[in-house]
C-alpha cells in the first residue's frame, strides 16, 4: 500500500466547489462519486479490494492468491489515509467488460498449484474469505435465496468446503448481471474529483449528453472442473460458450497439488429503471430495518422521560433549597445548615484544586476535541457529505477535524489550568500534554497491534510510509494548533470564582456507600441511549455491513450529550448534599463511567455475536480496537459531564448571598 495521492485537503476543496457553484445548480447530488455515462461497447474494467473475513478480521491483498493478472501488471489505485487505516487495498484486475455486450470469455489457466498455493488457498476459503470486486465504484453483490427471503451480500466467496468432508472447491467461474440505466439529458455539466470526490450537476449549456449508467453489479459465483489442456490453447478474452453452475462435487474445481485452475467468466448487460442516485440503496437497505428504527425510538423516548423526570425533580429541589436559604436572616441560615442543606456547608472547599490537577486539563482538553470530531463528522454524514461510496472518507474527515480541534483542546484545557492555579505558567507543558495524551494512547495501541499485522502480511497493516505522514501530521498540524490554542487560553479572560477557599480543607462525612459506587451505576443511563446504536455501529465495523443511518446516530449522540450533563450534575449535587466538596474527578466519572459499561458491551458481542472470529490474533485486534473508541467515549463523556458540573457549582454557589 503506497501513500494516496489524493490529499486530505482535497475535501475541503471539493467542499468550496461545491459552496461557488451551487447558485447555478439544476439539482446538487453529494454520492461519493460523480456520475459516469458509457457508450455501447466501451470497455469497463472491474477493480478488486483486499480479500476479507468476518472469521479473522485480518485482510489480505487479492493477488496473494494465484488468480489472473492483468495484462499490463497490477496497478494500485490511489487511497485517502482511510482506506489505507482500515486495510483497503484497491488493485486493477483482468475483468474487462464491454457495455451492453453480452459474453462469455476465458481469463487464463494457472500453472500447476504447488504445496504452498494449496495449503493457501484452502485456509482462506475455510476461514470464509471473500472476494470484493468493484465496477464504476458499486461493489459486486451476490444474492441468494435462505427460507424463501432474498439474503445480499457484498462479495463472493474463495471457495466453497462442503460439510463433512476434507476437501474444498475453489469459485473459478462468474456470472455477472451488470444493471444500466439509459441517461439522456441535456443542459447536463458533471463536475467531479473522480472516485471518492464529490460531483456537481449543474445547468451548463444546451448541450446533450447520452448514455448508459451502471446502477447495478450483481454475480452469481461458480465452481467449474475444466479441461486444462483444451482451455490452454485460449488467449485471455477468447470467447467460450456460457456454463451452467454444475451441483455436482465432481463437476467442481478441487483444489489440490498440481491441478491447474482454469478462470472464466461470463457478463450480462440488463437494462433497469434505477436511477443513478438511487444506486445505492441496495447496498443501505438493512435487515431487520424495522426493528432497528423502533428500538431506537423507543430508546429515545425512554430515556428522555426518565432524564425529563430526573431534571424536573432537580429544578424543584435547587430552586426550592435556594428560596428557602436566601429568605432567612443569619442566625436562621446557620441553623439550616447545620439541620437541612450539606451542600452549603463546603461553601469555603468547593473550589479547593482537585487532586492530579494537570491530567483533568489535559484529559478535558482531549474530550473538547473528541466531542467536537465526533459532532462535526456526524452532522456531516447525516447531510451526504460521506456516503459509502467516499470509501475512508469518513475516518479521512474525522483525522482532519481532530488533528484542526487541537486549538479547542489547547484553548479549553490552559483555560481550566488558570482557574484552578490561578496563574499560567506550566501553559506550554501542558498543551504538548494535551497534544500527546489521546494521539498517544492511539499510537502505542495501533503501533501493538501493527506488528501483529506485519507478522501475518495482512493489508491492513500501516505501512512506514503512512507512519511517517501520520506522525508528521502529528506535530507539524496537531501539535502546534494545540500550542496556538493554549496561547489564546492564556489570554482569555479569567473565570473568576464566586467564593473564597479556606486554607484548611474541611472534614469530609464517613458515608455509609463509597462515592465510587454511585458513579459507577450514574454510567448505566448514558448506556441506555447509546447501546443499540452501539450494535450496529459494531456490525458495520466488524461484520462487513453498512452503516448509513447517521440521522438517527446524530440524535442519538444529541441526546447521549444531554443525559451525560444531565446525570453528571444530579450526581455532583448529591455529592455536596453530604458534604463532599471533592466533586471535580467525581463529575467527571459520573458521565465518563458509560466507556465501562461500552467495553463490557464489547466483550459480549465478541462473545456471543462474533462466534465465528477465530484464533487468538482476530481477538487481539478485536480488543484493541475496542480499546481506543473505549477510551474515546470516556473521554467525551466525561468531558461533557464535568463541564456541565463545573458551571452549575458556579452558578449555585454565585446565587446564594454568603458574608
Amino acid at each position: 500500500m503506497a501513500f494516496s495521492q489524493r490529499k486530505m485537503p482535497g475535501f475541503f476543496w471539493n467542499f468550496l466547489v461545491v459552496i461557488l457553484f451551487a447558485h447555478s445548480c439544476r439539482g446538487f447530488y453529494l454520492p461519493g462519486s460523480y456520475m459516469h455515462t458509457y457508450s455501447t461497447k466501451d470497455a469497463i474494467y472491474a477493480k478488486v479490494n483486499s480479500l476479507t473475513s468476518i472469521e479473522t478480521e485480518l485482510p489480505f491483498s487479492y493477488y496473494s492468491l494465484p488468480y489472473c493478472k492483468p495484462m499490463g501488471g497490477i496497478k494500485k489505485s490511489a487511497e485517502n489515509i482511510g482506506e489505507l487505516l482500515m486495510g483497503d487495498q484497491i488493485d486493477n484486475s483482468p475483468y474487462r467488460f464491454r457495455m451492453n455486450v453480452n459474453e462469455s470469455l476465458y481469463l487464463c489457466t494457472t500453472s500447476p498449484l504447488n504445496e504452498h498455493e494449496v495449503k493457501l488457498l484452502k485456509r482462506r476459503t475455510r476461514d470464509l474469505y471473500q472476494v470484493n470486486m468493484i465496477l464504476d465504484n458499486l461493489p459486486v453483490m451476490r444474492i441468494a435465496k435462505q427460507n424463501g427471503v432474498n439474503i445480499q451480500w457484498t462479495g463472493f466467496p474463495i471457495g466453497y468446503s462442503p460439510p463433512n468432508s476434507n476437501d474444498d472447491y475453489i469459485i473459478n467461474h462468474l456470472k455477472f448481471k451488470v444493471l444500466v440505466h439509459e441517461y439522456e439529458g441535456s443542459g447536463v455539466q458533471i463536475i467531479g474529483t473522480g472516485e471518492g470526490g464529490m460531483g456537481l450537476i449543474s445547468e451548463a449549456d444546451n448541450t446533450k449528453v447520452s448514455g448508459f449508467e451502471i446502477v447495478g453489479f450483481e454475480v452469481v459465483p461458480c465452481s467449474v472442473k475444466y479441461d486444462p489442456e483444451v482451455m490452454t490453447k485460449l488467449h485471455m478474452y477468447d470467447n467460450i460458450s456460457s456454463v451452467n453452475c454444475p451441483m455436482e462435487l465432481d463437476k467442481l474445481q478441487i483444489i489440490r497439488e498440481q491441478e491447474r485452475i482454469t478462470f472464466t467468466y461470463e457478463v450480462e448487460f440488463v437494462k433497469s429503471n434505477i436511477r443513478w442516485p438511487s444506486r445505492w440503496d441496495a447496498y443501505l437497505r438493512m435487515e431487520g430495518s424495522r426493528v432497528h428504527w423502533f428500538s431506537i425510538l423507543n430508546s429515545l423516548m425512554v430515556i428522555t422521560f426518565l432524564a425529563g423526570i430526573v431534571f424536573v425533580i432537580f429544578l424543584r429541589t435547587v430552586r426550592r433549597d435556594l428560596t428557602r436559604y436566601e429568605e432567612l436572616d443569619k442566625e436562621a441560615q446557620a441553623q439550616m445548615n447545620e439541620e437541612l442543606s450539606g451542600w452549603k456547608l463546603v461553601v469555603g472547599d468547593v473550589f479547593r484544586e482537585p487532586n492530579h490537577s494537570k491530567l483533568l486539563c489535559v484529559m478535558i482538553g482531549d474530550g473538547v476535541q473528541i466531542t467536537g470530531m465526533a459532532l462535526v463528522t456526524i452532522v456531516f454524514a447525516a447531510l451526504g457529505f460521506m456516503s459509502p461510496a467516499s470509501r475512508g472518507m469518513l475516518l479521512t474527515g474525522m483525522i482532519v477535524l481532530y488533528l484542526f480541534l487541537g486549538i479547542a483542546a489547547g484553548y479549553v484545557a490552559v483555560r481550566l489550568w488558570r482557574t484552578l492555579k490561578g496563574t499560567t505558567a506550566g501553559w506550554k507543558s501542558l498543551s504538548w500534554s494535551v497534544a500527546c495524551f489521546f494521539s498517544g494512547i492511539v499510537f502505542v495501541i495501533l503501533t501493538a497491534l501493527n506488528f501483529i499485522l506485519w507478522g501475518n502480511k495482512s493489508t491492513s497493516a500501516i505501512p512506514i510510509s503512512l507512519y511517517f505522514v501520520l506522525l508528521s501530521l502529528w506535530f507539524c498540524i496537531s501539535v502546534p494548533l494545540t500550542l496556538v490554542g493554549g496561547y489564546l487560553g492564556t489570554r482569555a479572560e479569567d473565570i473568576q470564582y464566586p467564593v473564597r477557599t479556606n486554607q484548611i480543607p474541611r472534614e469530609i462525612p464517613a458515608r455509609k456507600y463509597p462515592s465510587w459506587l454511585l458513579v459507577l451505576g450514574a454510567g448505566t443511563l448514558p448506556f441506555g441511549t447509546l447501546f443499540i446504536e452501539l450494535f450496529f455501529i459494531l456490525s458495520s465495523i466488524w461484520l462487513g455491513r453498512f452503516y448509513y443511518v447517521f440521522g438517527f446516530l446524530l440524535i442519538v449522540l444529541l441526546l447521549l450529550i444531554i443525559v451525560c450533563a444531565e446525570v453528571s450534575l444530579v450526581l455532583t449535587y448529591m455529592h455536596l448534599c453530604v458534604e463532599d466538596w471533592r466533586w471535580w474527578w467525581n463529575a467527571f466519572f459520573a458521565s465518563g463511567s458509560v466507556a465501562l459499561y461500552v467495553f463490557l458491551y464489547s466483550i459480549n458481542y465478541l462473545v456471543f455475536d462474533l462466534q465465528s472470529l477465530s484464533g487468538p490474533v482476530s481477538a487481539i485486534l478485536y480488543l484493541g480496537y475496542s480499546m481506543i473508541m473505549v477510551v474515546a467515549v470516556m473521554l467525551s463523556t466525561g468531558t461533557i459531564g464535568f463541564i456541565t458540573s463545573f458551571y452549575f457549582v458556579h452558578y449555585l454557589f454565585s446565587s446564594v448571598k454568603i458574608d
